[in-house]
């Protein structure tokens, strides 16, 4: 008789890292769970690519919750703020940062793991090559996995202790889509702009559009999506 496969909940925006982090809870054994929270983002058209994505790697179930952040507004993702393109991209923490972003994500994701009785949840945060965000930080992660098993009933009643899986946040962008190519996913699927035309095709000159061609540049792989520029 088989071995029955361990549960885990994995956070998919449909862009590229968390393609790769679900390629690499698939290959690490998990029976995959993907979670998309469709808030209100401008760059909506990742909704339909993690679709895409989750059918393709034939995930266990898919769910996209919907949760409208852009009644609190405060950041170029869910406000009428313009996206800063190349030139005009700022020290500090950009104006794309969603107050609170992660934490929510991955609140929703504990709550979906408690139900299913999954104690691994995958998110593709990175802190290398990255825009700055502090909830992409292992200081952050570290705080939420102790917070998961205080705050949840599996937690205290020692059902299982709740691990939060971050194998992106100590790699380069480069490293990420090596990784990717060597599990066999398809990039073409992902959708990584903050801005994209209302056609959905990726503007090319945002911080996370640079980001993505940095990274396949240096990684010596062409980039399977069309930019406007």
């Amino acid at each position: 008789m088989e071995k029955e496969l361990s549960k885990a909940v994995v956070l998919l925006s449909g862009g590229l890292d968390s393609c790769t982090v679900a390629g690499m809870a698939q290959s690490q054994g998990y029976a995959c769970y993907a979670l998309t929270v469709s808030y209100g983002q401008r760059h909506i058209r990742e909704i339909e690519c993690a679709r895409k994505v989750a059918q393709a790697l034939g995930v266990c179930e898919h769910k996209v919750v919907e949760l409208d952040l852009r009644s609190f507004g405060g950041s170029a993702l869910t406000d009428e703020v313009a996206v800063p393109k190349r030139s005009e991209v700022a020290p500090g923490i950009p104006v794309t940062y969603v107050p609170a972003r992660n934490t929510i994500l991955l609140s929703l994701g504990l709550g979906w793991a408690e139900v299913l009785g999954a104690f691994d949840i995958f998110i593709g945060v990175n802190a290398v090559d990255y825009s700055g965000y502090p909830d992409c930080r292992s200081e952050f992660i570290n705080a939420f996995e102790s917070v998961a098993n205080l705050a949840t009933k599996a937690g205290v009643e020692s059902k299982g202790k709740f691990t939060i899986h971050t194998p992106l946040i100590k790699l380069r962008k480069s490293e990420i889509i090596q990784k990717g190519i060597e599990l066999g996913l398809d990039y073409s699927l992902t959708h990584s702009c903050y801005d994209p035309d209302p056609q959905g095709q990726a503007c090319g000159n945002c911080d996370s559009c640079v980001l993505r061609r940095k990274g396949f540049a240096e990684a010596g792989i062409k980039d399977p999506i069309e930019y406007v520029e």
